[in-house]
């Protein structure tokens, strides 16, 4: 995983009023938790824009007057009109400690169905994964090389060492699907074949006149 680092203060009061305060001055009111005790603390508010505003999860460092924390972020809390973040929370992570954590998807390859005029639906942008946060990836590489218009490819198809994914196996990570134009030519294709087997037929039938085919007697019977 990625690492970065983040510096902050510790909180003397903890509470509404107090937190309403540090916002007004630019900060972020956060949280350590899962450790021996919890750790209230604020960050600059520009300085979460390296971690927010980006797909990338990161193992963060938060050092608080001298005293490191190694952790991740684990939620955020946005304000509902004005989408800023107004509280952070951080799971301290423990030695030998299995942790759960979002990892992105991020396809490689290129998709023969996509080259054959289909499109490609990715359905999930991230996987969770639970295991050590050293066996952490940076991203899950799911190859669509493979792929054709009408397959997909599903949690269980992955594999990854040392890490459980929490998902549901059989959900679907990206497929490709039949676009219209792509749709619209089949369709096309199979009216000519239909009507080049009627021509065909009427030919063959022609000494026998109404007789049916052998295809309408089984419709009929």
């Amino acid at each position: 995983m990625k690492k970065v680092s983040l510096s902050g203060s510790l909180r003397e009061n903890v509470g509404k009023k107090d937190a309403k305060k540090h916002r007004r001055e630019g900060s972020i009111p956060c949280v350590i938790y899962g450790g021996e005790k919890q750790v209230h603390f604020v960050v600059d508010e520009v300085k979460f824009d390296k971690i927010i505003f980006t797909p990338d999860v990161y193992l963060i460092t938060i050092d608080l007057g001298g005293e490191k924390y190694k952790t991740i972020l684990q939620e955020l809390q946005y304000h509902p009109v004005t989408d800023k973040v107004l509280h952070a929370d951080f799971l301290e992570l423990g030695e030998g400690k299995d942790v759960t954590i979002g990892i992105p998807v991020n396809l490689v390859g290129t998709s023969q169905g996509v080259m054959a005029g289909g499109q490609l639906i990715k359905k999930m942008h991230r996987l969770r994964l639970r295991g050590q946060v050293d066996n952490m990836p940076d991203n899950v590489e799911v190859d669509i090389s493979s792929l054709v218009i009408g397959t997909s490819v599903k949690v269980k198809d992955i594999q990854l060492d040392n890490l459980a994914l929490l998902d549901s196996p059989n959900s679907v990570i990206v497929r490709v699907k039949t676009s219209r134009n792509v749709a619209e030519d089949l369709e096309d294709e199979e009216g000519e074949e239909g009507e080049e087997g009627e021509e065909g037929e009427g030919g063959e039938g022609g000494e026998g006149g109404d007789a049916p085919t052998p295809a309408a007697e089984e419709s009929k019977g």
